[in-house]
């Protein structure tokens, strides 16, 4: 095992919400993350409806399954197998070929793309990642719904804020406390899809 891989392994077993998640049967710590973005911006409320892009490992659906009950519901998609969660219907799909019909209240969208290293690749696959996300809010948003997606500052960071203030009345930039300080990634929370 590299050097690097073994400080990660080493950051990642002491990691504050790691262990957290782990006492609180979230699947990842990326749970936190959300939690934070829902304590800060009101996204999810009881009788929700919530799509939950990328999904996999889960802690997302989780969390929205948590928020949205009673009367809500929860459909993750990825193109991964996903283990089932009290709560949530698991659909294993591309979202950008999903089978749903119907309006949501959130599109939640952790979505990234198989990572390279090669950083203006990286940024080029999730800024196209982001863009379809935005095509499937035209299609499957409610107009007064909000979007959370995760994007990674760098190249494309003022592409995708742009592409997003054109398609949202409202666009916040936030970097939860739950994301790693050294990582580049951040998060948008859109409201009000145009068109």
């Amino acid at each position: 095992m590299s050097k690097s891989n073994k400080d990660w392994l080493r950051r990642h077993v002491t990691d504050h919400y790691v262990k957290q998640a782990k006492k609180q049967g979230y699947r990842s710590r990326a749970a936190y993350k959300l939690l934070e973005l829902d304590a800060k911006e009101k996204i999810l409320r009881p009788g929700q409806t919530v799509l939950d892009f990328g999904a996999a490992p889960g802690s997302w659906s989780q969390v929205a399954a948590e928020k949205v009950s009673p009367g809500g519901s929860v459909l993750a998609i990825d193109v991964l197998e996903m283990a089932p969660l009290p709560g949530v219907a698991v659909q294993k799909a591309d979202f950008r070929e999903i089978a749903f019909d119907g309006r949501a209240d959130v599109i939640l969208s952790d979505v990234s793309p198989n990572m390279s290293g090669i950083r203006n690749v990286d940024q080029a696959r999730s800024l196209e990642l982001l863009l379809a996300a935005i095509e499937a809010c035209r299609k499957f948003l409610k107009p007064g719904g909000a979007f959370v997606t995760k994007a990674f500052h760098g190249d494309a960071f003022d592409e995708a804020h742009a592409a997003l203030a054109k398609a949202f009345k409202s666009v916040k930039v936030v970097k939860p406390a739950a994301s790693r300080g050294e990582s580049r990634e951040t998060y948008f929370v859109a409201r009000g899809v145009r068109g």
